[in-house]
């Protein structure tokens, strides 16, 4: 399920920075994203840039990206955060997310035509400079059918009314990726 990201105060900050991030993001050398770990769920084409792993502050990395640090810290209750690219061509599976305490945001930064996310029965296309917020324990899937990158700012938040209940504790292999990107 979407949300709609007018009820949500930040929103309309966040997209009004879109073009600094999207150029901090584009400065980035491209072997500075690491693959996502759970690769049953795309098999090749999916990597991050971690800037806020559950919690956990990733400072080499928000260093990097001061515009993007500052923008994402008015984000009330915002457990992770980075920048997630999707190559030509591929296709994250149909999965649920684990989290039940936060929804989910992608801010688009580079778009191409062909490039698509699936929640529920409900399909998007995100678009540069526009937010799109949804319930990730719903299935979705993303796909990038494009000849060109597909990248946005990825956030999590804490939902309404979750504000001061336990993190769910996410699978080993991303606990590991965390504790790396941490270092």
């Amino acid at each position: 399920m979407f949300l709609d990201p007018c009820i949500f105060d930040f929103v309309a900050g966040l997209e009004s920075e879109w073009m600094a991030i999207r150029d901090e993001c584009l400065s980035l050398p491209g072997d500075a994203y690491e693959p996502w770990v759970q690769r049953e769920m795309y098999g090749h084409g999916w990597s991050v840039y971690g800037l806020v792993a559950f919690g956990t502050r990733i400072e080499p990395a928000l260093a990097r990206c001061p515009v993007t640090a500052r923008a994402i810290a008015k984000v009330p209750g915002l457990t992770t955060a980075g920048f997630s690219r999707l190559e030509a061509g591929a296709h994250i599976e149909p999965h649920v997310g684990w989290v039940t305490t936060v929804y989910r945001a992608h801010l688009g930064l580079v778009v191409p035509e062909g490039c698509a996310l699936r929640v529920g029965r409900e399909t998007r296309a995100w678009r540069e400079g526009e937010a799109l917020i949804f319930d990730d324990t719903v299935t979705h899937e993303a796909w990038n059918r494009s000849e060109e990158p597909r990248i946005v700012l990825l956030f999590d938040f804490v939902r309404p009314g979750c504000e001061g209940m336990p993190q769910d504790v996410p699978p080993a292999e991303v606990r590991a990726m965390i504790r790396r990107q941490a270092r």
